[in-house]
């Protein structure tokens, strides 16, 4: 788990190396600098000014500063932060859609920064494609037809990229709606026009720019889990920014929490709301209901004589909140159990002690 002054489990969370498969991703010391003498601002003191100081001195303004990541091959990978924290820049930077001012960035192991123009092209319309906020949806195209249209682009024949059109508008939902205009369709019908057509492409990573933050509450939270369905379903790897939590713990398997151009901690959504790195951190997840997005892991204690095999057996992804009513409608502790094992057992003073912050995990975290 991450935590203050744990610099090795930070490293390991923040490159998410495993030694077992290349990243999709891999982005290596990242800089992102606006200005006339951007170029100068990586590796010298310059990059130390805050950047008050920096904007003084250079008329520089830096968007991305020394990051760096792996994103997994399968995993919903989430950039958040606030306006201004430079979420939007990156992931531009990985397609250079902005070209990055100095740094390293890799797809399946090919240098991005390096790569030609007609290389380029390739990554942008095959391997990576992009859902924006703004749908940019041709208005005077069906449905179908805007779905279709990056495989126009492709050179793709018209008979078969109709019928991967409408595979693609069925997947998201909109059956039924191929010969309507966007004009004709509500925002989240749109968004879901959007993400069809960056799914007929059939790219080996999704790249989300803040998709659903125009659409109202109730149409953002079927967006979210329009985004968690197809993930289960065809394991597709997804780099997602937001500037929500709430919607970052829904869609992530990871998140990387940005913050002046820095990523301040990356890991789980239990690791960031158990394990804050730092005030800053601690004090951007202190409203989330904890019993929400923690596990029972952290509430485990180890089973008593007769426990290990008596009582409700829970999985060690359980959430707080599911172990609290199991507890509280069997009236006894329930057991941990992962592959016929037990690993522990949860009571209901371990359960209310992670709801208080008191939780048994800070201490090996």
């Amino acid at each position: 788990m991450n935590g203050p002054g744990n610099t090795a489990a930070t490293a390991a969370a923040t490159t998410g190396t495993t030694g077992e498969e290349t990243p999709v991703f891999s982005v290596r010391n990242l800089w992102k600098v606006f200005g006339p003498k951007a170029d100068r601002v990586p590796g010298s003191p310059l990059a130390e000014l805050s950047p008050e100081d920096l904007r003084e001195q250079t008329g520089c303004t830096v968007a991305v500063r020394d990051v760096s990541f792996d994103v997994r091959q399968g995993e919903v990978f989430v950039v958040m932060g606030l306006s201004g924290s430079g979420k939007s820049t990156l992931v531009r930077c990985l397609t250079r859609l902005i070209e990055p001012t100095s740094g390293a960035i890799a797809i399946d192991g090919e240098d991005v920064v390096g790569m030609d123009r007609g290389r380029l092209r390739d990554l942008r319309r095959h391997r990576a494609a992009m859902v924006f906020q703004h749908f940019g949806l041709l208005p005077h195209r069906t449905v179908l037809d805007n779905v279709a249209y990056g495989l126009e682009i492709q050179g793709v024949g018209k008979a078969e990229r109709r019928a991967k059109a409408a595979e693609m508008v069925e997947k998201v939902g909109l059956a039924g709606l191929e010969d309507r205009r966007p004009t004709q369709l509500s925002g989240g019908q749109q968004q879901r026009v959007g993400l069809a057509r960056a799914l007929a492409a059939d790219p080996e990573v999704l790249l989300f720019d803040e998709p659903f933050s125009a659409l109202d509450p109730l149409i953002r939270r079927d967006m979210q889990e329009e985004v968690v369905r197809l993930h289960h379903d065809e394991g597709r790897t997804m780099v997602f920014i937001t500037h929500d939590l709430s919607e970052a713990l829904r869609v992530g398997d990871r998140i990387a929490l940005m913050r002046g151009g820095r990523v301040v901690q990356c890991g789980t959504p239990e690791e960031i709301v158990g394990s804050p790195a730092d005030d800053y951190v601690r004090d951007f997840v202190r409203d989330v209901p904890r019993e929400q997005v923690l596990t029972v892991r952290r509430a485990m204690r180890p089973a008593e004589a007769g426990e290990a095999d008596a009582g409700s057996a829970l999985a060690p992804t359980t959430t707080v909140a599911d172990a609290i009513e199991t507890v509280a409608r069997t009236g006894g502790p329930a057991r941990v159990v992962d592959g016929g094992r037990c690993l522990g057992v949860v009571d209901s003073q371990g359960l209310l002690g992670v709801v208080a912050g008191l939780d048994r995990g800070k201490a090996a975290a």
